[in-house]
C-alpha cells in the first residue's frame, strides 16, 4: 500500500507534464487554433481575388467589350476612324 502512492503520485506527474508541456498540450492547440485563424483569413482574401480573376476571364471570354477595354487602357489602341488626342500637364515649377 505504501508503494501505491507515490506511483499514482508519478503517473499524476507525467500525465501533468504531457498535458501541459508535450506534444498536444494546451499551449500547443492554442497556437495551432492561431495559425488556423490567420490561414482562413489569408484563405478568405485569396478567394476574393480568385472571384475576381474569374470574373474577368469570364468577361474576356464572353464578349469583345472586355477585350477592347483591355487593348484601349493596355495597349494604347484605337479603332479605326477614331482620332487620338494626348494632353500633356505643363511641367510644375
Amino acid at each position: 500500500m505504501k508503494w501505491l502512492i507515490p506511483i499514482l503520485l508519478i503517473l499524476l506527474a507525467g500525465l501533468q507534464y504531457r498535458l501541459w508541456v508535450g506534444e498536444g498540450s494546451l499551449a500547443d492547440v492554442v497556437r495551432l487554433n492561431e495559425e488556423i485563424q490567420t490561414q482562413a483569413v489569408e484563405n478568405e482574401k485569396l478567394r476574393e481575388r480568385n472571384r475576381i480573376l474569374a470574373a474577368e476571364v469570364g468577361g474576356l471570354k464572353s464578349g469583345l467589350d472586355a477585350v477592347e477595354e483591355r487593348a484601349r487602357e493596355d495597349l494604347g489602341m484605337i479603332k479605326p476612324g477614331e482620332t487620338f488626342f494626348m494632353v500633356v500637364e505643363p511641367a510644375s515649377k
